[in-house]
């Protein structure tokens, strides 16, 4: 061999080892997530977090957002698409896979949450400690909730009485169970149904935050929107932000950093803010439109958590029956929600 030719060679091999290396720590994820890009989470949480992650990593890291399940799939999917690699990370409504995350059903029991942040940072903090052993097969980025769910409907409801036999839209099983309880017929589907199902009358009212109206057109297809006195609404949902365990494990440390530092409590009380400032906004829509909103007073509102109040004992009975302290779920996701929401 020449000198010449093992010049060359070491060159190749120098040149090599140098792209391998920045093939190795620089990597493009898919985000992928079910609402329209106009929506409060894509427009105002996932976008910007994705972009102070790829500005952080200073361009190593580029995360490709997919909005509307662009890349297949129904909404109850996104889960199993982070899981298996199909995608990097998923945004999801935890209760669109029923029973396979119960101890973050503790922030679903009715009157239990307060604002969207608040209640965030309660079910982070919970989870963190309750709930890894159930996403142990996923790198959570953050879990979070939004804020107070309210009922819309075609038909004003003014007192208990008026959810007897109304057919309502309900985004997880425990929303359902509540539906149950305060006399409604539940009926249970994504979020990006509802505009198509109240279009067609296949529910009469849903249950949805206000954040979430404007890109559902929701202020537009019913006149009337219910609420309750009080610091605590009468429901969430918990959400999640998770990333393929791979796709985290390959990142070099430094990347693995970027990552971990927008991950947890802030970045959960950030899409909580978010979803609370969003609410805002839907009802800004719905008063410009005239629509007909109810705020029902203290006794109705005790009406309505008397009803409910069933539903507590019930999840704590049958979380017992699985091997963890119901009521002692219950007790510290009250305890913390309380905590993050005192001052309000």
């Amino acid at each position: 061999m020449t000198r010449l030719t093992r010049m060359l060679l070491g060159a190749t091999v120098a040149l090599g080892t140098i792209t391998g290396a920045a093939w190795a720590q620089d990597a493009t994820l898919k985000l992928h997530q079910m609402l329209p890009p106009q929506a409060t989470i894509p427009a105002k949480a996932l976008r910007p977090w994705a972009e102070k992650v790829m500005k952080e990593s200073g361009g190593r890291l580029k995360i490709d957002q997919f909005d509307a399940m662009a890349l297949g799939g129904k909404p109850p999917e996104l889960i199993d698409q982070a899981k298996d690699g199909v995608v990097d990370i998923v945004w999801t409504v935890i209760g669109y896979t029923p029973g396979r995350f119960p101890s973050t059903e503790a922030f679903e029991l009715p009157f239990m949450m307060t604002t969207g942040e608040a209640t965030s940072r309660a079910v982070q903090e919970y989870c963190e400690k309750h709930c890894m052993d159930e996403f142990k097969d996923w790198k959570v980025i953050a879990w979070h909730a939004h804020g107070p769910g309210l009922i819309h409907s075609k038909n004003p409801v003014t007192k208990l009485e008026d959810m007897k036999g109304l057919k309502v839209r309900g985004g997880s099983r425990m929303i359902n169970q509540m539906l149950e309880k305060l006399g409604a017929t539940p009926v249970g589907m994504p979020v990006p149904a509802v505009t198509e199902a109240l279009s067609k009358g296949v529910i009469d009212a849903t249950t949805i935050p206000w954040e979430v109206t404007p890109s559902l057109k929701v202020a537009e297809l019913v006149k009337n929107h219910t609420g309750f006195s009080g610091k605590h609404g009468l429901y969430t949902q918990t959400f999640v932000v998770a990333m393929n365990k791979a796709s985290y494990d390959k990142l070099p440390d430094d990347l693995k950093k970027v990552i971990d530092d927008n991950s947890g409590i802030e970045t959960a009380a950030f899409f909580g803010k978010v979803m609370d400032d969003g609410d805002k906004v839907g009802l800004a829509i719905a008063e410009k439109l005239g629509n007909n909103i109810v705020t029902l007073d203290e006794a109705e509102t005790q009406r309505w958590k008397d009803a409910a109040a069933p539903l507590v004992e019930a999840w704590e009975a049958e979380m017992t029956a699985k091997g963890k302290d119901g009521k002692a779920l219950v007790s510290e996701a009250r305890s913390l929600v309380e905590k993050y929401s005192t001052g309000m």
